[in-house]
């Protein structure tokens, strides 16, 4: 017996289909082509006995990224000369993930800090003497973020017309900020998936305030991530190639994960970084 299975189908595939009756073809809408990947800049050295304490302390760098177990190292840049200072910083270069601190008395930014090309190598300018930090996130970011540069309005948040899912949304907000710990769960409350008005986003703004820092994850499209008034959370949005918004969230948490680096970058960083010092020496 012919087995109905034994022939491939006919009709099915690319070019199977005749074209539309009006020659039209289906478009599609574009979709992203580029993404952020790795690449080591190799700095050109003629003297490199000149430049001896920005390699050791490259290599010092190295080391920590590879033994790091939640312990953080902070690395003073102020002992370096400029031309060892302008070695370090060509080589570290500039990463995804950059972070800003705002002085509300002051109305600026006070503290920079620029993750490097080599993930959980961070520079950290303006809070004292300019430094190279190695860990998940500089603990500045915590300690400062949630000083209010916009005082929220919490449950005295005027309820006005058009506002309807908001009000309980900040409720569970104040009572999951008042009960965390460092070793709480992330919480996570998904405005994508709940139904609301501009009403109420507009109330949660006045509800929760801001806070005093911004961070900025750039990988394959963006990520930004505003710290508000009320302590530990944070409005995170994710934003496709096309500057479309994908996802709005708020997270309860230290810092977001999305902005952290892990302990295998870590690890991979120090590995990159030992792979320059050895292509500059």
């Amino acid at each position: 017996m012919l087995n109905n299975f034994s022939r491939p189908p006919i009709g099915f595939g690319a070019g199977s289909q005749p074209a539309s009756g009006d020659g039209q073809e289906l478009e599609y809408m574009p979709l992203p082509k580029d993404m952020r990947t790795f690449q080591a800049h190799l700095p050109e050295v003629e003297d490199p006995d000149s430049l001896a304490p920005a390699l050791a302390l490259m290599d010092a760098i190295a080391k920590a990224c590879a033994t790091h177990a939640g312990q953080d190292r902070a690395f003073d840049l102020s002992v370096l000369d400029g031309a060892n200072r302008a070695l370090l910083d060509e080589t570290l270069g500039r990463g995804e993930v950059s972070a800003d601190l705002f002085d509300a008395d002051q109305g600026k930014v006070t503290v920079q800090i620029t993750e490097s090309v080599f993930a959980g190598v961070w520079t950290v300018i303006g809070d004292g003497p300019d430094r190279v930090e190695v860990s998940p996130m500089p603990k500045v970011v915590g300690e400062r973020a949630f000083r209010p540069s916009d005082e929220g309005l919490g449950s005295l948040t005027p309820v006005l017309p058009g506002v309807v899912n908001a009000p309980p949304l900040v409720t569970e907000m104040m009572d999951r900020s008042a009960s965390w710990t460092p070793s709480s769960e992330i919480h996570v409350i998904n405005l994508s998936l709940l139904p609301h008005t501009p009403e109420d986003l507009t109330h949660l703004d006045m509800a929760l305030g801001s806070g005093s820092a911004a961070i900025a994850s750039r990988g394959y499209g963006d990520c930004r991530i505003r710290a508000t008034g009320l302590a530990n959370v944070w409005k995170v949005q994710f934003f496709n190639s096309m500057d479309a918004m994908i996802l709005d969230t708020y997270e309860i948490t230290g810092v977001p994960e999305v902005a952290m680096a892990a302990k295998e970058d870590l690890e991979d960083s120090a590995e990159r970084l030992r792979e320059v010092l050895e292509s500059i020496r």
